[in-house]
């Protein structure tokens, strides 16, 4: 609760939030919002021109755009959530595990990570995908795969910071479980260093979803998705531009959102972030007001 009045005091991070909320809940809700059927084929309205029944346009097989546009959230966004969320929580207990008890427990743990990270992640996803085939699922099968051993080792050094405090140490010597320990007293302080590291990994998956399915190795037509949009309209990109802004400017209004909410889950997280970001903002606001004060002069 601290944490949410805290982003909310920040304009930029409010904003962000808002339009990730408001992400989040027309993709779930695409058949509510959407106007038309996403893979409906007219090609008397092949490449028509934006109108009250299509705000954005028709693509070049007489699709609506702005209804591929809603349901693509889907596979851009959500399902991506989907796969960041098993990473973290495949991630989460060798990470608690190797954190806690250390010893031979973090030795072959973070071996294992190790092992798993040396691997570059491009390849390894191009490997899964040359292995099990295109699709969105078994890219994000790769995501999986790739991302649990980095959320292991992130979360192992954000539990060794507090498995020495005090109260950890009491909790141990009262003869109290070392499950119970981890669930009432580490799992709470981590989990906002948690939602800081996996909001900052958010962006750049979906960057890497579209990035695929736009090399057409993710999802596969007729289906909606962003990257693929973006590949669709590449060949007449110059001709019907627009039919491009749309996705593209999709993927950076979320992507930047999702990395603007970040910072402001970082700064409010970490005190002395939270301090410099005032600083700047006050150094902002300096500066405005000096410029504003001459113009007047």
């Amino acid at each position: 609760m601290k944490l949410l009045k805290s982003l909310l005091k920040d304009k930029l991070a409010a904003l962000s939030l808002f339009i990730m909320v408001v992400t989040v809940v027309v993709g779930i809700g695409a058949p509510f919002f959407a106007p038309h059927d996403p893979e409906e084929v007219n090609m008397d309205l092949r490449y028509a021109a934006s109108s009250w029944e299509y705000l954005l346009g028709n693509d070049h097989l007489g699709r609506c755009i702005l209804s591929r546009l809603i349901y693509g959230i889907r596979p851009s966004v959500l399902w991506v959530f989907v796969a960041l969320a098993i990473s973290i929580g495949i991630g989460a207990v060798p990470g608690f595990i190797a954190g806690y008890f250390r010893g031979k427990a973090d030795a072959v743990l973070m071996r294992v990570c190790d092992m798993m990270l040396s691997f570059p992640g491009y390849v390894m996803t191009l490997a899964v995908v040359g292995i099990l085939g295109v699709g969105l699922e078994n890219i994000l099968i790769a995501f999986v795969l790739m991302k649990w051993a980095w959320f292991a080792r992130v979360i192992r050094t954000s539990v060794m910071q507090y498995a020495e405090a005090e109260y950890v140490k009491f909790a141990k010597a009262s003869g109290v479980r070392d499950i119970q320990i981890i669930y009432k007293h580490l799992i709470p302080v981590t989990f906002a260093d948690i939602v800081v590291i996996a909001s900052s990994s958010f962006g750049s998956m979906i960057l890497q979803v579209s990035g695929f399915s736009f090399l057409g190795l993710g999802i596969q037509a007729p289906a909606a998705e962003w990257g693929m949009m973006l590949n669709e309209a590449r060949e007449v990109m110059f001709s019907r531009p627009e039919l491009m802004l749309a996705p593209g400017l999709a993927i950076i209004v979320v992507v930047s959102a999702i990395n603007f909410l970040s910072d402001a889950l970082r700064a409010a997280v970490d005190p002395k972030l939270r301090t410099s970001h005032r600083k700047l903002q006050e150094k902002a606001a300096a500066v405005n007001a000096t410029l504003q004060g001459k113009e007047v002069a």
